[in-house]
């Protein structure tokens, strides 16, 4: 796959439009292992992250790319249980600052790692 495809290019800048398309390239399978209930939701961003920050990627761009995928699962995908409800219900309702601290949040709380 080219470096066009890619979330991260190779200089290490995020390019977040493409974001939606990483998204959207997820089989559909695997999108609904991942969101079929919430310990698995936050164990795959768990590893998401240590992979962004294995690359290079700070707080505050761990943060965007949280911002921009929590948008398009609040546009784009029903929620499969109640913590996403809760989720998407918070999204809708937050100014884009709120939005934006929320993802930071959620960003710690799958650094936090895999639930207990």
């Amino acid at each position: 796959m080219s470096e066009h495809n890619h979330v991260v290019k190779k200089n290490g800048d995020l390019d977040m439009s493409k974001v939606d398309d990483a998204i959207s390239r997820i089989d559909e399978g695997e999108r609904d292992r991942i969101l079929s209930n919430f310990d698995s939701f936050k164990s795959y961003l768990h590893q998401r992250i240590q992979l962004a920050q294995s690359i290079g990627l700070n707080e505050e761009q761990l943060a965007q790319t949280a911002e921009k995928v929590a948008g398009y699962l609040a546009a784009n995908e029903e929620p499969r249980n109640s913590e996403e409800k809760l989720l998407q219900e918070l999204w809708k309702v937050g100014t884009q600052e709120e939005q934006h601290k929320l993802a930071h949040m959620l960003v710690k709380l799958a650094q936090s790692g895999t639930a207990q």
